[in-house]
């Protein structure tokens, strides 16, 4: 069945954002991040103890893919 649009005022949209009037059969946004961190970044709760010393995080990478999207169309 068709869509009946209204008036649409579109403020902002991001770069890994999809916007779509009308009828869709379906959609599949792609996108990827990289995220560095040190050793005890994440931990989540209460009570947490992290006893590292010196610690580094190397965040050179040599290779230009990690892990490539491929549309499937």
């Amino acid at each position: 069945m068709p869509a009946k649009v209204g008036a649409v005022k579109v403020i902002n949209i991001s770069s890994s954002s999809i916007f779509n009037i009308g009828d869709v059969y379906s959609i599949s946004p792609d996108s990827t991040a990289k995220t560095y961190a040190g050793g005890g970044s994440f931990n989540t709760g209460r009570g947490i103890r992290v006893n590292l010393g010196n610690s580094k995080t190397y965040v050179f990478d040599p290779d230009n893919f990690d892990q490539p999207i491929i549309s499937e169309e």
